[in-house]
Protein backbone atom coordinates (compact mmCIF):
# COMPACT_ATOMS: atom_id res chain seq x y z
CA UNK A 1 0.00 0.00 0.00
CA UNK A 2 1.21 3.39 -1.08
CA UNK A 3 1.21 5.74 2.20
CA UNK A 4 0.96 9.45 1.81
CA UNK A 5 4.08 11.34 3.09
CA UNK A 6 3.09 13.72 5.35
CA UNK A 7 6.76 15.30 5.72
CA UNK A 8 5.65 16.64 1.80
CA UNK A 9 4.81 20.47 2.62
CA UNK A 10 2.11 21.86 0.55
CA UNK A 11 3.67 24.42 -1.42
CA UNK A 12 6.61 24.17 1.60
CA UNK A 13 10.12 25.92 0.54
CA UNK A 14 10.86 22.97 -1.77
CA UNK A 15 7.57 23.42 -4.13
CA UNK A 16 8.00 22.52 -7.61
CA UNK A 17 11.93 21.37 -6.91
CA UNK A 18 12.21 18.14 -7.61
CA UNK A 19 15.97 17.38 -6.26
CA UNK A 20 18.67 18.93 -4.51
CA UNK A 21 20.57 20.23 -7.17
CA UNK A 22 17.09 22.24 -8.30
CA UNK A 23 16.78 23.42 -4.78
CA UNK A 24 19.95 24.79 -4.71
CA UNK A 25 20.20 26.56 -7.67
CA UNK A 26 16.67 28.07 -6.64
CA UNK A 27 17.49 29.23 -3.23
CA UNK A 28 21.13 30.14 -3.76
CA UNK A 29 20.98 31.57 -6.86
CA UNK A 30 16.82 32.31 -8.59
CA UNK A 31 15.62 33.16 -4.80
CA UNK A 32 18.25 36.38 -4.80
CA UNK A 33 17.46 38.05 -7.92
CA UNK A 34 15.14 41.37 -8.05
CA UNK A 35 13.02 41.77 -10.60
CA UNK A 36 12.59 43.67 -14.25
CA UNK A 37 8.77 43.29 -15.09
CA UNK A 38 9.10 44.76 -18.97
CA UNK A 39 5.49 44.09 -19.66
CA UNK A 40 2.61 44.49 -17.13
CA UNK A 41 -0.70 45.91 -17.37
CA UNK A 42 -0.42 47.43 -14.18
CA UNK A 43 -2.14 50.98 -13.71
CA UNK A 44 0.49 53.96 -13.52
CA UNK A 45 -2.15 55.81 -10.97
CA UNK A 46 -1.97 53.21 -8.57
CA UNK A 47 1.86 53.16 -8.38
CA UNK A 48 2.26 56.70 -8.75
CA UNK A 49 0.19 57.55 -5.96
CA UNK A 50 1.42 54.63 -3.47
CA UNK A 51 -2.03 53.79 -3.43
CA UNK A 52 -3.67 51.87 -0.42
CA UNK A 53 -5.78 49.22 -1.00
CA UNK A 54 -9.32 48.96 1.11
CA UNK A 55 -9.47 45.05 0.91
CA UNK A 56 -8.81 42.59 -0.73
CA UNK A 57 -11.10 42.35 -3.68
CA UNK A 58 -9.84 45.50 -5.00
CA UNK A 59 -6.15 44.38 -4.83
CA UNK A 60 -6.38 40.96 -6.15
CA UNK A 61 -9.98 40.49 -7.86
CA UNK A 62 -10.54 43.56 -9.62
CA UNK A 63 -9.75 43.53 -13.13
CA UNK A 64 -8.41 39.60 -12.69
CA UNK A 65 -10.14 37.96 -16.01
CA UNK A 66 -8.30 34.87 -15.15
CA UNK A 67 -10.35 34.04 -11.86
CA UNK A 68 -13.38 35.37 -13.54
CA UNK A 69 -13.07 32.73 -15.90
CA UNK A 70 -12.59 30.30 -13.23
CA UNK A 71 -15.87 31.66 -11.53
CA UNK A 72 -17.74 31.36 -14.24
CA UNK A 73 -16.73 27.98 -14.88
CA UNK A 74 -17.63 26.94 -11.37
CA UNK A 75 -21.25 27.99 -12.20
CA UNK A 76 -20.51 31.26 -9.84
CA UNK A 77 -23.72 33.92 -10.90
CA UNK A 78 -22.24 36.91 -12.98
CA UNK A 79 -23.45 39.70 -10.49
CA UNK A 80 -21.09 38.16 -8.01
CA UNK A 81 -18.13 38.29 -10.43
CA UNK A 82 -18.51 41.82 -11.83
CA UNK A 83 -21.52 43.17 -10.75
CA UNK A 84 -22.63 45.45 -8.29
CA UNK A 85 -22.37 43.82 -4.92
CA UNK A 86 -19.76 44.34 -1.95
CA UNK A 87 -16.17 43.77 -1.80
CA UNK A 88 -16.93 41.28 0.59
CA UNK A 89 -19.78 39.23 -1.48
CA UNK A 90 -17.11 38.91 -4.52
CA UNK A 91 -14.49 37.68 -1.95
CA UNK A 92 -16.58 34.80 -0.91
CA UNK A 93 -17.76 34.06 -4.35
CA UNK A 94 -13.82 33.36 -5.44
CA UNK A 95 -13.11 31.70 -2.14
CA UNK A 96 -16.49 29.39 -3.17
CA UNK A 97 -14.44 29.22 -6.39
CA UNK A 98 -10.80 28.30 -5.03
CA UNK A 99 -11.50 24.73 -3.84
CA UNK A 100 -12.69 23.62 -7.39
CA UNK A 101 -8.90 24.84 -9.04
CA UNK A 102 -6.91 21.76 -7.53
CA UNK A 103 -4.76 20.93 -10.64
CA UNK A 104 -5.38 24.32 -12.47
CA UNK A 105 -2.25 27.00 -12.22
CA UNK A 106 -4.52 29.67 -9.93
CA UNK A 107 -4.89 27.24 -7.16
CA UNK A 108 -0.99 27.46 -6.86
CA UNK A 109 -1.17 31.20 -7.60
CA UNK A 110 -3.88 31.81 -4.95
CA UNK A 111 -1.61 30.21 -2.42
CA UNK A 112 1.44 32.29 -3.57
CA UNK A 113 -0.05 35.79 -3.33
CA UNK A 114 -1.97 35.02 -0.21
CA UNK A 115 1.68 33.62 1.28
CA UNK A 116 3.33 36.79 -0.33
CA UNK A 117 3.40 39.31 0.38
CA UNK A 118 -0.17 39.38 2.90
CA UNK A 119 1.99 36.46 5.28
CA UNK A 120 -1.27 34.35 5.29
CA UNK A 121 0.20 30.90 5.30
CA UNK A 122 -0.85 26.92 6.10
CA UNK A 123 -4.70 28.48 5.42
CA UNK A 124 -6.15 27.29 2.75
CA UNK A 125 -8.97 29.58 0.52
CA UNK A 126 -12.05 28.03 0.97
CA UNK A 127 -15.68 28.81 2.24
CA UNK A 128 -14.96 27.61 5.72
CA UNK A 129 -11.96 30.19 5.81
CA UNK A 130 -12.89 32.67 3.65
CA UNK A 131 -13.95 35.56 6.84
CA UNK A 132 -10.65 34.39 8.75
CA UNK A 133 -8.54 35.22 5.97
CA UNK A 134 -10.51 38.23 5.11
CA UNK A 135 -10.17 39.59 8.47
CA UNK A 136 -6.43 39.11 8.40
CA UNK A 137 -5.77 40.50 5.12
CA UNK A 138 -7.73 43.60 6.43
CA UNK A 139 -5.00 44.16 9.34
CA UNK A 140 -2.18 43.94 6.83
CA UNK A 141 -3.45 45.96 4.05
CA UNK A 142 -3.73 49.16 6.87
CA UNK A 143 -0.17 48.89 7.04
CA UNK A 144 2.47 50.75 4.49
CA UNK A 145 4.55 48.07 3.54
CA UNK A 146 1.06 46.68 1.94
CA UNK A 147 0.64 50.01 -0.61
CA UNK A 148 1.24 49.82 -4.38
CA UNK A 149 4.91 50.89 -3.70
CA UNK A 150 5.65 48.60 -0.49
CA UNK A 151 3.85 45.59 -2.34
CA UNK A 152 6.48 45.92 -5.16
CA UNK A 153 9.28 46.58 -3.11
CA UNK A 154 8.98 43.51 -1.11
CA UNK A 155 9.23 41.30 -4.18
CA UNK A 156 11.93 43.59 -4.94
CA UNK A 157 10.82 44.91 -8.21
CA UNK A 158 13.63 47.22 -9.27
CA UNK A 159 11.85 47.99 -12.83
CA UNK A 160 8.09 48.03 -14.13
CA UNK A 161 6.93 48.72 -17.67
CA UNK A 162 3.51 49.82 -17.96
CA UNK A 163 1.50 49.35 -21.38
CA UNK A 164 0.65 52.64 -22.63
CA UNK A 165 -1.94 54.41 -25.46
CA UNK A 166 0.25 56.86 -27.29
CA UNK A 167 -2.28 59.47 -26.53
CA UNK A 168 -1.59 59.33 -22.86
CA UNK A 169 0.26 62.65 -21.18
CA UNK A 170 2.42 60.24 -19.25
CA UNK A 171 2.38 62.72 -16.17
CA UNK A 172 1.99 60.42 -13.60
CA UNK A 173 5.31 58.77 -14.87
CA UNK A 174 6.93 61.81 -14.77
CA UNK A 175 5.33 62.56 -11.13
CA UNK A 176 6.74 58.95 -9.82
CA UNK A 177 10.39 59.70 -11.53
CA UNK A 178 10.38 62.63 -9.27
CA UNK A 179 9.60 60.90 -6.59
CA UNK A 180 11.96 59.03 -4.10
CA UNK A 181 10.14 55.60 -5.08
CA UNK A 182 11.95 52.66 -5.43
CA UNK A 183 11.04 51.13 -8.00
CA UNK A 184 11.50 52.49 -11.66
CA UNK A 185 8.41 53.09 -13.72
CA UNK A 186 8.83 53.32 -17.44
CA UNK A 187 5.73 53.78 -20.53
CA UNK A 188 5.64 50.97 -23.10
CA UNK A 189 4.22 52.75 -26.32
CA UNK A 190 1.23 50.84 -27.36
CA UNK A 191 -0.05 52.05 -30.84
CA UNK A 192 -2.75 49.28 -31.66
CA UNK A 193 -5.32 51.32 -31.88
CA UNK A 194 -4.13 53.58 -34.78
CA UNK A 195 -3.13 50.30 -36.69
CA UNK A 196 -6.78 49.18 -36.92
CA UNK A 197 -8.27 50.93 -39.80
CA UNK A 198 -11.00 48.77 -39.62
CA UNK A 199 -12.25 49.28 -35.97
CA UNK A 200 -15.54 50.82 -35.31
CA UNK A 201 -13.81 53.95 -33.28
CA UNK A 202 -10.85 54.54 -35.66
CA UNK A 203 -11.50 58.03 -36.53
CA UNK A 204 -12.42 58.90 -32.90
CA UNK A 205 -9.11 57.89 -32.07
CA UNK A 206 -7.41 60.20 -34.81
CA UNK A 207 -9.39 62.81 -33.58
CA UNK A 208 -7.75 62.42 -29.85
CA UNK A 209 -4.52 61.72 -31.44
CA UNK A 210 -4.40 64.71 -33.44
CA UNK A 211 -5.68 66.69 -30.21
CA UNK A 212 -2.84 64.50 -28.10
CA UNK A 213 -0.09 65.52 -30.69
CA UNK A 214 -1.26 68.93 -32.09
CA UNK A 215 -1.00 67.70 -35.79
CA UNK A 216 -4.23 67.46 -37.89
CA UNK A 217 -4.17 64.16 -38.93
CA UNK A 218 -5.76 64.47 -42.79
CA UNK A 219 -3.07 62.48 -44.57
CA UNK A 220 -0.91 59.31 -44.55
CA UNK A 221 2.41 62.06 -43.64
CA UNK A 222 0.26 63.84 -41.32
CA UNK A 223 0.12 60.12 -39.21
CA UNK A 224 3.08 59.68 -39.45
CA UNK A 225 3.79 63.28 -38.10
CA UNK A 226 1.38 62.72 -34.87
CA UNK A 227 3.16 59.23 -34.23
CA UNK A 228 6.59 61.00 -33.99
CA UNK A 229 5.64 63.86 -31.82
CA UNK A 230 4.36 61.17 -29.46
CA UNK A 231 7.54 58.45 -29.84
CA UNK A 232 9.25 61.83 -29.24
CA UNK A 233 7.05 62.46 -25.74
CA UNK A 234 7.22 58.97 -24.43
CA UNK A 235 11.11 59.01 -25.19
CA UNK A 236 11.20 61.90 -23.08
CA UNK A 237 9.29 59.83 -20.24
CA UNK A 238 12.57 57.18 -20.41
CA UNK A 239 10.12 54.54 -22.60
CA UNK A 240 12.81 52.28 -24.29
CA UNK A 241 10.06 49.67 -25.57
CA UNK A 242 6.96 49.34 -27.78
CA UNK A 243 4.33 46.96 -27.77
CA UNK A 244 1.69 45.10 -30.32
CA UNK A 245 -1.22 42.82 -30.41
CA UNK A 246 -1.63 41.30 -33.76
CA UNK A 247 -4.20 38.72 -33.69
CA UNK A 248 -3.63 37.92 -37.29
CA UNK A 249 -0.73 39.02 -38.81
CA UNK A 250 -0.74 39.99 -42.61
CA UNK A 251 1.93 41.43 -44.88
CA UNK A 252 1.88 43.13 -48.39
CA UNK A 253 3.57 45.22 -50.34
CA UNK A 254 2.84 48.79 -48.86
CA UNK A 255 1.12 51.27 -50.89
CA UNK A 256 1.87 54.56 -52.17
CA UNK A 257 1.58 57.22 -49.59
CA UNK A 258 -1.28 58.74 -52.51
CA UNK A 259 -3.16 55.28 -51.87
CA UNK A 260 -2.50 55.73 -47.73
CA UNK A 261 -4.14 59.03 -48.68
CA UNK A 262 -6.98 57.75 -49.84
CA UNK A 263 -7.45 55.15 -47.98
CA UNK A 264 -8.01 57.24 -45.17
CA UNK A 265 -10.26 60.02 -46.80
CA UNK A 266 -12.13 57.16 -47.78
CA UNK A 267 -12.61 55.88 -44.14
CA UNK A 268 -12.86 59.49 -43.11
CA UNK A 269 -16.45 59.52 -45.46
CA UNK A 270 -17.25 56.54 -43.72
CA UNK A 271 -16.96 53.98 -46.23
CA UNK A 272 -15.32 49.97 -45.52
CA UNK A 273 -11.80 49.12 -46.91
CA UNK A 274 -11.66 45.22 -48.05
CA UNK A 275 -9.10 43.16 -46.35
CA UNK A 276 -6.42 43.81 -48.77
CA UNK A 277 -6.45 47.30 -48.05
CA UNK A 278 -6.66 47.05 -44.10
CA UNK A 279 -3.69 45.03 -44.56
CA UNK A 280 -1.86 47.52 -46.66
CA UNK A 281 -2.14 50.25 -44.21
CA UNK A 282 -0.92 48.24 -41.23
CA UNK A 283 1.65 46.95 -42.86
CA UNK A 284 2.70 50.61 -43.98
CA UNK A 285 1.94 51.97 -40.43
CA UNK A 286 4.17 48.75 -38.79
CA UNK A 287 7.17 49.18 -41.32
CA UNK A 288 7.52 52.76 -39.97
CA UNK A 289 6.80 52.45 -36.65
CA UNK A 290 9.88 49.54 -36.70
CA UNK A 291 12.35 51.58 -38.24
CA UNK A 292 11.89 54.69 -35.47
CA UNK A 293 12.17 51.89 -32.85
CA UNK A 294 15.67 50.91 -34.40
CA UNK A 295 16.50 53.92 -35.03
CA UNK A 296 15.92 55.14 -31.23
CA UNK A 297 17.15 51.64 -30.00
CA UNK A 298 14.15 50.46 -28.57
CA UNK A 299 12.82 47.10 -28.18
CA UNK A 300 9.48 46.10 -30.34
CA UNK A 301 6.86 43.32 -28.59
CA UNK A 302 4.77 41.24 -30.48
CA UNK A 303 1.86 39.57 -29.00
CA UNK A 304 0.44 37.29 -31.54
CA UNK A 305 -2.32 35.07 -31.89
CA UNK A 306 -4.93 36.20 -29.89
CA UNK A 307 -8.67 35.63 -30.52
CA UNK A 308 -10.38 38.24 -28.52
CA UNK A 309 -13.64 39.01 -27.42
CA UNK A 310 -15.21 35.50 -29.10
CA UNK A 311 -18.20 36.04 -27.06
CA UNK A 312 -20.40 38.93 -28.17
CA UNK A 313 -22.79 38.58 -25.40
CA UNK A 314 -19.94 38.77 -23.06
CA UNK A 315 -18.26 41.98 -25.08
CA UNK A 316 -21.56 43.70 -24.71
CA UNK A 317 -22.50 42.89 -21.08
CA UNK A 318 -19.33 43.08 -19.51
CA UNK A 319 -16.58 44.43 -21.81
CA UNK A 320 -13.64 43.86 -23.28
CA UNK A 321 -10.92 42.03 -21.44
CA UNK A 322 -12.89 40.49 -18.94
CA UNK A 323 -12.10 36.76 -19.90
CA UNK A 324 -13.64 36.06 -22.88
CA UNK A 325 -10.84 35.71 -25.12
CA UNK A 326 -9.38 32.23 -26.89
CA UNK A 327 -6.20 31.18 -28.01
CA UNK A 328 -6.61 31.91 -31.98
CA UNK A 329 -5.97 29.64 -34.88
CA UNK A 330 -4.74 31.63 -37.48
CA UNK A 331 -1.63 30.80 -39.68
CA UNK A 332 0.46 34.21 -39.36
CA UNK A 333 4.46 32.54 -39.96
CA UNK A 334 4.90 33.81 -43.35
CA UNK A 335 3.36 37.28 -43.18
CA UNK A 336 5.41 37.89 -39.79
CA UNK A 337 8.89 36.46 -42.01
CA UNK A 338 8.53 38.81 -44.77
CA UNK A 339 7.87 41.92 -42.01
CA UNK A 340 11.10 41.05 -40.05
CA UNK A 341 12.69 40.53 -43.26
CA UNK A 342 11.85 43.63 -44.84
CA UNK A 343 13.38 45.52 -41.91
CA UNK A 344 16.09 43.71 -41.87
CA UNK A 345 17.21 44.12 -45.63
CA UNK A 346 18.60 47.57 -44.54
CA UNK A 347 19.30 47.18 -40.84
CA UNK A 348 15.95 48.68 -39.75
CA UNK A 349 14.51 45.53 -37.95
CA UNK A 350 14.42 46.71 -34.11
CA UNK A 351 15.71 44.21 -30.94
CA UNK A 352 12.02 42.39 -30.83
CA UNK A 353 10.11 40.57 -28.70
CA UNK A 354 7.55 37.57 -30.14
CA UNK A 355 5.09 36.06 -28.13
CA UNK A 356 2.95 33.19 -29.46
CA UNK A 357 -0.46 32.71 -27.79
CA UNK A 358 -1.48 29.56 -29.57
CA UNK A 359 1.61 26.47 -28.74
CA UNK A 360 1.11 25.06 -31.53
CA UNK A 361 3.51 27.96 -33.05
CA UNK A 362 6.67 27.55 -30.77
CA UNK A 363 9.29 26.14 -32.67
CA UNK A 364 7.59 27.96 -35.76
CA UNK A 365 8.68 31.58 -34.06
CA UNK A 366 11.53 29.93 -32.25
CA UNK A 367 13.15 29.35 -35.49
CA UNK A 368 12.00 32.56 -37.18
CA UNK A 369 13.62 34.53 -34.20
CA UNK A 370 16.79 32.58 -35.14
CA UNK A 371 16.97 33.30 -38.40
CA UNK A 372 17.36 37.24 -37.79
CA UNK A 373 20.36 37.58 -35.11
CA UNK A 374 22.84 40.15 -36.21
CA UNK A 375 24.82 43.33 -34.96
CA UNK A 376 26.50 41.83 -32.75
CA UNK A 377 23.85 41.81 -29.91
CA UNK A 378 22.83 38.82 -28.28
CA UNK A 379 19.51 37.33 -28.74
CA UNK A 380 18.79 40.31 -30.81
CA UNK A 381 15.44 38.82 -31.85
CA UNK A 382 13.35 36.98 -29.38
CA UNK A 383 11.31 33.58 -28.75
CA UNK A 384 9.45 35.68 -25.78
CA UNK A 385 8.41 33.91 -22.57
CA UNK A 386 5.00 31.66 -22.04
CA UNK A 387 2.09 34.23 -22.56
CA UNK A 388 -1.26 34.16 -21.58
CA UNK A 389 -2.91 30.54 -21.59
CA UNK A 390 0.63 29.22 -21.78
CA UNK A 391 2.41 30.96 -18.06
CA UNK A 392 1.32 27.68 -16.69
CA UNK A 393 4.25 24.79 -15.56
CA UNK A 394 3.54 22.76 -18.84
CA UNK A 395 3.65 25.71 -21.22
CA UNK A 396 6.87 27.21 -19.43
CA UNK A 397 8.42 24.44 -19.66
CA UNK A 398 7.31 23.58 -23.33
CA UNK A 399 8.50 27.33 -24.50
CA UNK A 400 12.11 26.97 -21.81
CA UNK A 401 12.61 23.75 -23.68
CA UNK A 402 12.01 25.26 -26.91
CA UNK A 403 13.93 28.43 -26.39
CA UNK A 404 17.15 25.60 -25.72
CA UNK A 405 16.61 23.57 -29.03
CA UNK A 406 16.18 26.44 -30.86
CA UNK A 407 18.26 29.09 -29.72
CA UNK A 408 21.04 30.14 -26.74
CA UNK A 409 18.89 29.98 -23.11
CA UNK A 410 22.17 31.93 -21.67
CA UNK A 411 20.70 35.06 -23.73
CA UNK A 412 16.54 35.01 -22.84
CA UNK A 413 14.90 38.01 -21.11
CA UNK A 414 12.89 35.64 -18.62
CA UNK A 415 10.00 36.20 -17.33
CA UNK A 416 7.22 38.61 -17.07
CA UNK A 417 3.73 38.76 -15.65
CA UNK A 418 1.62 40.92 -18.46
CA UNK A 419 -0.47 41.49 -15.44
CA UNK A 420 -3.16 44.43 -13.92
CA UNK A 421 -2.76 42.76 -10.27
CA UNK A 422 0.66 43.98 -8.36
CA UNK A 423 0.11 40.68 -6.21
CA UNK A 424 1.16 38.66 -9.41
CA UNK A 425 5.00 39.08 -9.19
CA UNK A 426 4.32 36.00 -7.61
CA UNK A 427 4.79 34.44 -11.17
CA UNK A 428 8.32 35.18 -11.43
CA UNK A 429 8.90 32.93 -8.33
CA UNK A 430 6.42 30.39 -9.43
CA UNK A 431 8.80 30.36 -12.85
CA UNK A 432 12.17 30.41 -11.40
CA UNK A 433 10.96 27.36 -9.41
CA UNK A 434 9.80 26.09 -12.76
CA UNK A 435 13.45 27.00 -14.33
CA UNK A 436 15.61 25.69 -11.58
CA UNK A 437 13.67 22.50 -11.29
CA UNK A 438 13.78 22.34 -15.41
CA UNK A 439 17.55 22.56 -14.99
CA UNK A 440 17.95 20.13 -12.00
CA UNK A 441 16.31 17.53 -13.89
CA UNK A 442 19.25 18.21 -16.84
CA UNK A 443 22.17 18.14 -14.70
CA UNK A 444 20.92 14.98 -12.29
CA UNK A 445 20.48 13.39 -16.01
CA UNK A 446 23.73 14.17 -17.12
CA UNK A 447 22.03 16.65 -19.90
CA UNK A 448 23.84 19.49 -18.63
CA UNK A 449 27.35 19.22 -16.45
CA UNK A 450 27.20 19.12 -12.96
CA UNK A 451 28.39 22.43 -12.36
CA UNK A 452 26.24 24.58 -9.82
CA UNK A 453 28.62 27.58 -10.87
CA UNK A 454 28.00 27.68 -14.27
CA UNK A 455 24.15 26.60 -14.34
CA UNK A 456 23.84 29.25 -11.42
CA UNK A 457 25.50 31.87 -12.99
CA UNK A 458 22.97 31.46 -16.46
CA UNK A 459 19.72 31.48 -13.85
CA UNK A 460 20.95 34.76 -12.52
CA UNK A 461 21.37 35.86 -16.21
CA UNK A 462 17.71 34.66 -17.28
CA UNK A 463 16.16 35.69 -14.38
CA UNK A 464 17.61 39.25 -14.33
CA UNK A 465 20.71 40.05 -15.72
CA UNK A 466 19.52 39.40 -19.43
CA UNK A 467 16.50 42.19 -19.28
CA UNK A 468 18.36 44.84 -17.98
CA UNK A 469 21.18 44.32 -20.34
CA UNK A 470 18.29 43.95 -23.39
CA UNK A 471 16.27 46.83 -22.24
CA UNK A 472 18.97 49.33 -21.22
CA UNK A 473 22.40 48.82 -23.64
CA UNK A 474 21.98 50.95 -26.60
Amino acid sequence: MTRFNDKIDFMGPNFLLESEVSRRLYHEHAATMPICDYHSHLSPEEIASNRRFDDLTELWLKGDHYKWRAMRCAGIDERRITGDVSSRERFQAWAETVPDCLGNPLYHWTHLELRHPLGIENTLLSPATAEEIWTRSQERLAHPELHAQGILDSFDVRTICTTDDPCDSLDLHRRHAASDANVQMLPTFRPDNVLKIEQDGFLDYLDKLSAASGIMIHRFDDLLAALHQRLEHFAAAGCCLSDHSLEKPAFVVPPSTATLDRLLERRRAGQRLDAEECAGYTTAVLLWLGREYARRGWVMQLHLGAARSVSQRGLDEIGANSGFDAIGDATYGEPLAALLDTLDRNRNLPRTVMYNLNPRDNEMLASLAGSFQSDGIPGKVQFGAAWWFNDQRDGIERQLTTQMQFSLLRHFVGMLTDSRSLLSFSRHDYFRRIFCNLLGRQMTSGELPNDLDRIGELVRAVCYDNVQRYLFTR
